[in-house]
């Protein structure tokens, strides 16, 4: 995929204080959608993601926390077991389209979409 085209990243954490935590959520809130607890969907370009990176370094102690980021294929087969809690509006078809799930819920191109 070309380093400036949008597209969907999986971001999962896992913080060991709670102040961190909140401030932690808050931040990855503000641009994700959140798919499970400590679990967000995020759009957007790699270097949107590289800006919410350094945010988030500022935030939590390298040592103790945990912040991953999985950028995820366009065409992705979602497997879930147990409890079905997506947030509202929010269905993963297997082999749907990310790109137009997320733009059928908020409406409009992810951070990034637009022309530079």
């Amino acid at each position: 995929m070309a380093i400036n085209a949008p597209q969907l990243f999986l971001l999962a954490y896992d913080i060991a204080d709670p102040k961190r935590l909140q401030q932690v959520h808050r931040c990855v809130r503000a641009v994700g959608i959140p798919v499970q607890y400590s679990v967000f969907l995020i759009p957007g370009l790699p270097r949107d993601i590289d800006a919410l990176l350094a945010e988030l370094d500022a935030i939590i102690e390298a040592s103790r926390d945990d912040i991953r980021v999985y950028p995820l294929p366009k065409r992705l087969d979602v497997i879930r077991y147990g409890r079905q809690h997506m947030p509202i509006g929010l269905d993963l078809i297997q082999g749907a389209d990310l790109q137009e799930a997320f733009l059928s819920i908020v409406g409009a191109p992810p951070p990034g979409g637009g022309p530079d």
